[in-house]
């Protein structure tokens, strides 16, 4: 695993590669779309070369002081790779092009939007390292493109939001994703994403109270200072379960 580190903060933190796969548009049985990943999409991306993990994520409903998002895509399917060429490599697998394009018990009115970002994973707390993400509830966070100008939007969000979140009660780890510039073997929607992030907690009852903490506020005072951006930006809770090594 590539190490890299802050120079503005001397913060370290990990990086990896993560696409990523929203399950979109508004199937008309959401359990059902969610099956047919499992059945259907889920055998071809375990399979894939270079896989160094794979999640997926079915929607909570969070109580957010300041948000209410909705429960987000049907589903989001997340796998991990060493570095962008080998995220690439596995993208570009004809089963998983065949099995995204083509209409194997695909169920009706289900789209897609996808994404390839580098993961940046964040020491919490007293921590001085990253921990495994072992914890099952992530609140999913997407900033989506414009901003006045993104280099700036993301380098400040980086060196100032995740100290914060860190400061969660009992939260268990804090991820930033940063879009790369790539080309897709695909041909799918991508998701436009400026800027992710993730923070992970044993249950919805410790992001609920996380989010009724007094940190929240701070969150939000922070975020009043992000510099200019006028896309949409989205808050989900989501259940995480490990596909890809199992446990």
């Amino acid at each position: 695993m590539q190490r890299a580190r802050l120079a503005e903060t001397g913060r370290i933190f990990d990086v990896t590669v993560a696409w990523f796969l929203m399950g979109r548009d508004d199937p008309a049985d959401a359990a059902a779309a969610q099956d047919w990943a499992i059945s259907k999409l889920v055998p071809v991306v375990i399979s894939l070369p270079g896989l160094q993990s794979a999640d997926f994520f079915t929607p909570e409903s969070a109580s957010d002081p300041y948000l209410v998002d909705g429960t987000g895509p049907v589903f989001m399917l997340q796998t991990d790779f060493a570095d962008a060429p080998s995220a690439l490599s596995a993208l570009a697998t004809p089963a998983l092009i065949n099995c995204l394009t083509g209409n194997d018990g695909k169920p009706a009115g289900l789209g897609f939007g996808h994404d390839l970002l580098e993961t940046l994973a964040f020491p919490v707390r007293e921590d001085s390292e990253p921990k495994p993400r072992k914890a099952t509830l992530s609140y999913v966070v997407r900033y989506h493109r414009p901003a006045e100008n993104e280099a700036e939007f993301i380098q400040h969000y980086i060196d100032h939001h995740p100290p914060i979140l860190g400061e969660f009660p009992d939260i268990r780890n804090v991820f930033c994703y940063v879009p790369l510039t790539w080309d897709d073997p695909l041909g799918l929607p991508r998701e436009d994403l400026m800027l992710g992030n993730e923070v992970v907690f044993d249950s919805l009852d410790a992001l609920n109270a996380s989010l009724a903490s007094e940190v929240r506020h701070k969150l939000r005072e922070d975020y009043n200072t992000f510099p200019p951006f006028t896309g949409r930006n989205t808050h989900h809770a989501m259940t995480r379960r490990r596909l890809y090594p199992g446990v």
